[in-house]
């Protein structure tokens, strides 16, 4: 009798442990995407894309350098802590996490990659069509583990996060001579971004994706990097840049409205990081935060002495990447609006 009772409460807590809260609408978070999402899959490739050493990470528990591009957690970190899940979401290319880590959260995402195949090229970086190919090798991994119905329960119940395109844009149009500046115009471009998102969208919903939260692109022009590079508007954000990131998201928006009335059962939702991000940026001393035109850690480097005291004080941490700080209000801004339908 007392075996039984054991053999019971061991199955419910197993139960718990792999869906949590039975009201809970989000038992994971998946995640795809670039380095403002790359928990540290680009550690374990060959590539300069990393950021495995101090300072990175200083402000992330126990100090560790994780290769999140911050000196913290990320927005998908707070994200899935919103949401009663784990505090961090670990990278699927991790060796110190496996199927039973990743059955509440997984990221595929990999720095400086983008929806244009071509952008991950550039730094030798993992291209949106492996992380579907990693993503694929996971629910076989999750069926042998969680058993093929409940598997594919938690899978249909999770929140997918997309977030990519600021590398196409700047490294692969802008930055780069013989890019894809010599194919499209602008407009172009962002048509077949929206494209290829489109498509990635379809193959994961083929794969059983229900939820899925698309993000938008950031207000770029308001970079530091590009800031710095602005002298004749005297260091101002780039107006041009920020309205191509409007424009993106606009047709994000539409591509969404679009999928939901084309596939049956979606729910995707997108996720405007622009409007809290600028909101920061306009309005610092309302968020305790002093500088935002300059960057925290500019260089970032193993051997760079520039690192600021607090980095709650900024809203970046390096020349292209926000803070700890800015992610947290960010997706504080996403669980209040977009995101509290799922909660």
């Amino acid at each position: 009798m007392i075996h039984q009772i054991s053999l019971v409460c061991f199955c419910v807590v197993n139960i718990f442990m792999f869906f949590g809260d039975a009201g809970a609408k989000v038992p994971a978070v998946i995640v795809f995407g670039d380095s403002t999402v790359d928990a540290g899959n680009n550690n374990y490739i060959k590539t300069l894309a990393k950021s495995n050493y101090l300072p990175y990470g200083r402000d992330f528990p126990g100090g560790k350098p994780t290769g999140r591009f911050c000196n913290g957690r990320l927005v998908t970190d707070f994200i899935s802590e919103a949401f009663g899940l784990k505090q961090t979401i670990p990278a699927y290319l991790d060796p110190a996490y496996g199927i039973e880590d990743f059955a509440t959260g997984v990221a595929f995402a990999s720095a400086a990659t983008g929806y244009d195949n071509l952008t991950s090229n550039v730094l030798s970086v993992i291209p949106m069509w492996k992380e579907l190919e990693y993503f694929k090798e996971y629910e076989k991994k999750l069926f042998r583990f969680m058993g093929k119905n409940n598997a594919k329960n938690m899978l249909r119940e999770a929140l997918y996060l997309i977030s990519a395109g600021t590398n196409d844009f700047i490294e692969n149009y802008y930055i780069i001579p013989a890019g894809r500046r010599t194919q499209f115009t602008v407009e172009e471009y962002s048509n077949y971004l929206v494209g290829n998102s489109e498509s990635f969208i379809r193959e994961i919903y083929n794969l059983g994706a229900r939820k899925i939260s698309l993000a938008g692109l950031p207000p770029i022009g308001c970079i530091p990097i590009l800031r710095s590079l602005n002298i004749k508007g005297g260091g101002a954000c780039r107006a041009d840049c920020n309205k191509l990131a409007r424009d993106f998201g606009r047709k994000l928006i539409a591509l969404t409205a679009k999928l939901n009335k084309e596939l049956t059962g979606i729910k995707i939702l997108f996720l405007n990081v622009y409007n809290p991000a600028l909101h920061v940026i306009n309005n610092p001393h309302a968020y305790g935060i002093e500088n935002v035109a300059t960057a925290c850690c500019y260089l970032c480097n193993r051997d760079s002495p520039f690192t600021c005291m607090d980095a709650n004080t900024y809203a970046f941490w390096d020349a292209v990447h926000p803070t700890e700080k800015l992610y947290h209000i960010v997706a504080d801004h996403l669980m209040k609006t977009t995101l509290a339908e799922l909660v």
